[in-house]
């Protein structure tokens, strides 16, 4: 078996040319390749298409590449959370392809199968497979590029719309253990795209928090077999950030704010009783 292993992330992603695409892991913040996006933000590559859930936030992840004008195209699911994307596609700096998030996830997932499409039910009846949603915006707001039309077909009576799959240059993910063979193991939900991703790289790097020796791994822990991968780099000191911290009120906040409402009732009672829960369940 071959020993994939690399030096550095400088040395894992030295080949990514002007120009590649790119499947991206992670969700917001979660599980995202950090020290392979830093180590191509200093290589200087440019003229980047990413297929990823999400573009970072405007300090962190991708967005340090959108920040610099790295990306000229993005195909995604949810953006809301970085105001320089919004201004660079409103602006005409950058070509969005939004696309629902499950169709995203499988049309990774069907690429790295070798399933050239497919058809969902997600979208039908809007500009979705209608087409006419802006991708690219001129200097003078007017629309450059729209979405086309897809082919819708019924199915039993249900319309369907054909999605083709993608196969990205290049997919980069986070694990958190991997072998020198390339086999993945993803901790919670740092799993989310990271597998898809692997799977729909021509070429993909893994970056893993942990290293261990092939036969180390439980085959049935595997999330990801190593035929995916190419190239391995170890990050064992991975900077991990939370995109929006949320915590529960104190109790004795929580009976505060409770008792300026006028109300005995649930928020206040949980948060006395030293729940964890989410904010609102402490009556933030």
């Amino acid at each position: 078996m071959i020993d994939k292993v690399v030096a550095s992330a400088d040395e894992a992603v030295a080949d990514i040319a002007d120009g590649a695409s790119l499947a991206v892991g992670g969700f917001g913040l979660c599980g995202i390749p950090v020290a392979l996006i830093d180590a191509l933000h200093r290589r200087g590559t440019t003229d980047l298409e990413t297929v990823s859930n999400n573009c970072g936030v405007d300090d962190w992840g991708l967005g340090i590449l959108l920040r610099d004008g790295r990306i000229r195209r993005t195909v995604s699911s949810y953006v809301g959370e970085n105001k320089e994307f919004a201004r660079q596609y409103l602006a005409g700096e950058l070509e969005v392809v939004l696309t629902p998030q499950g169709t995203l996830a499988e049309k990774l997932r069907a690429g790295g199968a070798g399933i050239p499409a497919f058809y969902t039910k997600a979208g039908v009846g809007t500009q979705v497979s209608d087409g006419g949603l802006p991708q690219k915006y001129d200097a003078d707001g007017g629309i450059a590029v729209a979405s086309p039309a897809k082919e819708v077909r019924s199915f039993a009576g249900v319309d369907y719309v054909l999605e083709e799959s993608l196969t990205p240059d290049y997919g980069l993910v986070h694990a958190w253990k991997g072998d020198r063979h390339g086999n993945l193991v993803f901790h919670a939900t740092a799993m989310n795209f990271n597998p898809l991703c692997a799977m729909a790289g021509r070429i993909t790097i893994a970056e893993v928090e942990e290293l261990v020796e092939p036969g180390e791994l439980d085959p049935e822990h595997v999330h990801l077999p190593g035929i995916f991968v190419q190239r391995v780099v170890v990050v064992p000191e991975s900077e991990k950030r939370i995109e929006k911290r949320t915590v529960a009120l104190s109790a004795a906040s929580a009976t505060g704010a409770a008792t300026q409402s006028g109300s005995t009732g649930t928020a206040a009672s949980t948060a006395a009783a030293g729940t964890t829960g989410t904010p609102e369940q402490a009556g933030a």
